[in-house]
């Protein structure tokens, strides 16, 4: 990584994609920095409100099942460019949104924008081999996750300097039109910069792009279990959407019909993808072989870390003034290091898994640190320094992110075929985690005892995950830089048979 500031070769596809990245997460967090604004002009309640910041998560679980499979069937150019261009669409749709209706069908939509990040794993993975992968995904994560902090910082000046074409108000509508439509222009800078691969790479795709491919009728069974929660998670969303009135509670019993009618679907197509292993047509060669339980390792630690992200963000600053006494605005201030640390931390994870000689122990002690950090914010409150403060906030946040920046530093080495499946559904286990933290979060008592509470939850549940990868997780070994223009054919066998 030594030419990473040179912006030719690999390294701009890099800047380029992580960019790409950083402009999906402006247009997914384009909301939450403008909300007052929002709500004085429409008049809105803090009920909806908060239900608006429940659509700009609904549909980012499926999406980025779906974007996996888009993915490695056309390629993260044209993925990404598509979906970079469609941001455009559902951003002015919200800027001219005249009701709450309106505002929320609009934030759905946006909410699938939120998937982008599972592209630009599997651009990364074929241009950077096994020596500096690591380093790259987490540079290309790391960066590109500082979008939600970007848009933080800019948004709310861009709006308040827009203010003369509103009769002086905050013109957020103009601000976040704006975001949508320099995104889809990126998209097509991005497609006309970048290939899929290095010259003379072949782009490798999965037999179907239906559903995940596993290599032993017992993987089958296990990718049918772990997609229960991806969908129970869409379940749990509609529940808290009926507390707050926008779903009537008659119709949960269709929304959960629904539900197993897309498992159900979702089911079939992972059937159809796998029949020939099945029904004993097919026997894969050993070297083509890997084991989902490696994937669903990954799952559980991107719940851990990414998931436990997203939903310490949303209540750190008021547990920084509840529990330690901090003003508003210093409240805010320390919990803005926890995201800032992204720009170094997730790299520093990545870089650490590419270079420590073993990628499961890296991602076990993250995790592990993870899980300590947080039973740290448990246990200390007022009269606590500030400076202590701080500390223990960059000490918690770089575990987090070092261990989002390790979890990726081995996704695409499972299988490198279907390496945008896998980090689909590895990301998506992060939003169920988030889903599912924040539900938690909800019915825990209100005040510093439920936030501690809630800090022990999570601490405990990072440490079981640091100890089953400790001891399930199996080292990778092997690189998208490595991988034959061709496979070896599937080994026929009789029927019955299979591994």
């Amino acid at each position: 990584m030594v030419k990473l500031l040179s912006f030719t070769g690999r390294y701009k596809v890099l800047h380029l994609t992580w960019f790409a990245f950083f402009l999906s997460f402006v247009v997914w967090f384009n909301f939450a920095p403008l909300t007052t604004a929002i709500k004085t002009d429409l008049g809105l309640s803090d009920p909806q409100m908060r239900t608006i910041a429940i659509c700009n998560v609904a549909l980012t679980v499926p999406a980025r099942i779906i974007i996996g499979m888009i993915l490695d069937r056309f390629g993260p150019r044209l993925t990404y460019s598509c979906l970079l261009i469609y941001s455009a669409f559902p951003c002015i749709a919200f800027a001219l949104a005249q009701t709450f209706e309106q505002m929320v069908y609009a934030r759905l939509a946006l909410s699938i924008v939120g998937c982008g990040f599972v592209i630009g794993i599997r651009m990364v993975a074929e241009w950077f081999d096994e020596r500096e992968i690591g380093l790259a995904e987490g540079i290309y994560g790391g960066w590109g996750n500082f979008g939600s902090a970007g848009a933080a910082f800019t948004l709310p000046s861009i709006a308040a300097g827009l203010g003369f074409l509103a009769a002086g108000q905050v013109n957020w509508r103009l601000a976040i039109a704006l975001t949508g439509i320099l995104t889809a222009i990126y998209g097509v800078v991005y497609y006309c910069n970048v290939t899929d691969t290095p010259p003379g790479k072949v782009y490798q795709r999965p037999p179907s792009s239906a559903g995940m491919e596993v290599t032993s009728k017992r993987d089958f069974w296990f990718l049918l279990l772990m997609n229960i929660p991806l969908v129970g998670a869409l379940g749990v969303i509609s529940w808290r959407l009926t507390k707050v009135g926008f779903i009537n509670t008659s119709v949960l019993p269709i929304i959960a019909l629904l539900l197993v009618g897309l498992f159900l679907f979702q089911s079939y197509n992972i059937w159809q993808a796998n029949k020939p292993l099945m029904t004993g047509k097919k026997r894969y060669a050993p070297a083509d072989r890997y084991r989902f339980s490696q994937v669903a390792n990954l799952e559980l630690a991107y719940v851990a870390c990414f998931g436990s992200e997203l939903a310490v963000v949303s209540m750190l600053p008021t547990y920084f003034e509840r529990g330690f006494g901090l003003a508003a605005a210093a409240a805010g201030a320390v919990a803005g290091m926890y995201a800032f640390m992204n720009i170094v931390a997730r790299p520093g994870g990545g870089w650490i898994s590419d270079k420590i000689g073993s990628r499961k122990w890296t991602l076990a002690v993250t995790i592990g640190g993870t899980g300590i950090a947080y039973l740290l914010f448990s246990l200390f409150g007022q009269g606590i320094p500030i400076l202590f403060v701080v500390l223990m906030t960059m000490l918690a946040s770089f575990f987090v992110m070092a261990a989002e920046g390790a979890t990726y530093a081995i996704v695409p080495l499972v299988k490198p075929r279907i390496t945008g499946q896998i980090a689909g559904n590895v990301g998506a286990y992060g939003n169920v985690g988030a889903v599912v933290y924040l539900t938690i979060y909800s019915l825990l008592p209100q005040g510093v005892n439920g936030d501690r509470m809630f800090f022990q939850m999570l601490g405990c549940v990072a440490l079981i995950v640091a100890f089953l990868n400790a001891f399930t997780l199996k080292e990778v070994t092997g690189s998208h830089a490595q991988v034959p223009a061709s496979l070896p054919a599937p080994v026929p066998v009789k029927q019955g048979e299979g591994y």
